[in-house]
């Protein structure tokens, strides 16, 4: 069993979309709770094969990418499989497994909060 924790990421009531999981930065200073579950998301991003994977991840054909495809990072596959395993961990991707391979894609709604929560104010 996993004590993993995965990113809230909350329908606003609006109906216009993802709400991020916190505040844009430029609004308001972000709680405690708000920036752990960001640090989470900032932390599983900042090594550079995860940033690398996740980003082959998004940018793959279809919006998902079979392991066999997005191996070729530096590492070994091992390695490979740590790196997804931490970014699935942090709520970055979601995974499924299709006879013997495991398929990753990057749920729209992760984008777009991950946009909103680094987006610059509206010009008046």
């Amino acid at each position: 069993m996993s004590n993993t924790k995965v990113l809230p990421l909350l329908e606003p009531d609006d109906g216009r979309g993802v709400a991020p999981c916190c505040p844009p930065l430029t609004e308001r200073p972000m709680t405690a709770q708000e920036a752990e579950t960001a640090a989470r998301m900032f932390k599983a991003l900042g090594d550079p094969v995860r940033l690398r994977l996740f980003s082959a991840v998004a940018s793959h054909e279809g919006g998902e990418a079979c392991v066999c495809d997005i191996s070729d990072v530096g590492v070994s596959q091992p390695t490979v499989s740590h790196h997804l395993k931490k970014l699935k961990e942090a709520g970055l991707l979601t995974s499924e497994r299709r006879g013997t391979w495991v398929y990753y894609r990057v749920e729209p709604s992760v984008l777009a909060a991950m946009g909103k929560l680094l987006a610059l104010p509206a010009a008046a």
